[in-house]
């Protein structure tokens, strides 16, 4: 099969410094920086006042642990051969980064590099809880475990079904921590703010393995979309959309977010449209790319929609 011409080719490259950056999927870095923002939303909101340093710095080193975790899914992938196998992917959505496939980067390098990246979060993580709590050290250490065994061996949670679960508490951890450094303690109130986004996030890893589901049941990748029948599979997308529905609702009759939040519930139209689309093209895998632009467009949305509001609730 020819190679897509959208794909990267190392002549693609200029630069070692724009391949590695690329090889982390910079695009999907996106939803660690609105998981981000919606943790600083959280802490403004609670009265707590911004530290620009530790902020930013929280924010890096996020942005790092999701960059490695994407790097090493590619390496881990490439050695159960899952992406090599992939013949229904939708670039750059499913189906890696290509960058090994396409021999951009050796397994090895691509190893390294995501070793590098989750290191260098380590060692900054661990300046910063010096700096703010040592309660910090066991929020990175859950995320950077959760994000490792997602998808390296032997534990591979995102082949015993466990994948979904990860990807919902490592970026509701990322709000949690995000929070916790500016307030310098736990509170319930950025996961009241972040568990909606969570699962609209949980939702475009889902409806991305769709068209992955070949690929992945032939390298023995048993995600949720392979162990379910597939019309009862695109159910699980509805109802993560609904959960994110009614967690707003009664968050927001709780008296938890402010009234207007109900308006960060408008995007989940788009995934309601995801969902309609998705239970026509399920199994054609070729159609599914606009679900999935749906599905990018909602969790973003909400996320910012939910900052903007928060923040014009702020004391």
């Amino acid at each position: 099969m020819n190679m897509p011409v959208n794909e990267p080719v190392r002549a693609s490259f200029s630069s070692s410094f724009s391949l590695y950056f690329f090889a982390t999927r910079p695009a999907f870095l996106s939803a660690t920086l609105a998981s981000c923002m919606l943790g600083l939303t959280s802490a403004l909101y609670s009265g707590v006042s911004i530290q620009l340093v530790t902020a930013v710095l929280s924010v890096l080193l996020a942005l790092s642990v999701h960059a490695g975790v994407n790097v090493l899914n590619d390496y881990f992938d490439a050695l159960n051969g899952t992406d090599a196998s992939n013949i229904e992917r939708i670039y750059p959505f499913t189906g890696g980064s290509r960058f090994i496939q396409n021999g951009v980067l050796t397994l090895v390098q691509t190893m390294y590099f995501g070793y590098i990246l989750l290191a260098a979060a380590m060692l900054g993580g661990s300046w910063l809880a010096f700096q703010v709590s040592y309660g910090l050290l066991l929020l990175g250490a859950i995320g950077m475990f959760v994000g490792w065994a997602y998808s390296a061996s032997p534990l591979r949670l995102n082949s015993r079904g466990l994948g979904e679960l990860c990807v919902l508490l490592g970026f509701l951890g990322i709000v949690v921590g995000i929070d916790f450094v500016q307030r310098s303690s736990f509170s319930f109130v950025p996961l009241i703010v972040g568990m909606p986004y969570a699962l609209l996030v949980t939702n475009l890893l889902y409806i991305n393995q769709f068209p992955d589901r070949q690929a992945d049941a032939r390298a023995g990748k048993y995600n949720l979309v392979v162990r379910l029948p597939l019309n009862l599979a695109v159910w699980l997308y509805f109802l993560m959309t609904v959960l994110a529905l009614l967690w707003i609702t009664v968050m927001v009759f709780s008296g938890y977010l402010p009234e207007l939040a109900l308006l960060s519930a408008l995007p989940l139209l788009l995934s309601a449209r995801a969902f309609w689309l998705l239970r026509q093209f399920s199994a054609k895998p070729e159609k599914l790319l606009p679900a999935i632009k749906l599905t990018l467009a909602s969790m973003l949305s909400h996320a910012l929609l939910l900052t903007l509001i928060m923040l014009w609730n702020t004391p």
